[in-house]
């Protein structure tokens, strides 16, 4: 029997395993700070928890400062989970 170990893409174009070598735990943090909401995880969607674009300006400049990424919104609507933004990240360096 042989194992398929390679890496898919998930919904969001990321991939589904965290192989970037972007600290997703960090945008967990980010989204856990603004949202207010400790229930965030690695594939949260920051829309379904409660987010707007207002809010999701505060990701996107703590993206800009802490990895030297500057992101579009648009980037955001299409990976708005911490992993699809490591993904994002990861492409733009």
């Amino acid at each position: 029997m042989s194992v398929d170990t390679t890496t898919s893409a998930g919904s969001d174009g990321a991939p589904d395993g965290l192989g970037t070598d972007v600290d997703t735990e960090a945008l967990v943090a980010v989204f856990r700070r603004v949202l207010e909401n400790p229930a965030a995880g690695v594939d949260s969607d920051f829309f379904l928890l409660g987010g707007d674009s207002l809010i999701a300006t505060r990701v996107l400049s703590a993206i800009a400062r802490g990895h030297g990424v500057e992101l579009s919104f648009e980037d955001f609507l299409l990976a708005p989970t911490p992993r699809g933004l490591a993904g994002k990240i990861a492409a733009a360096r």
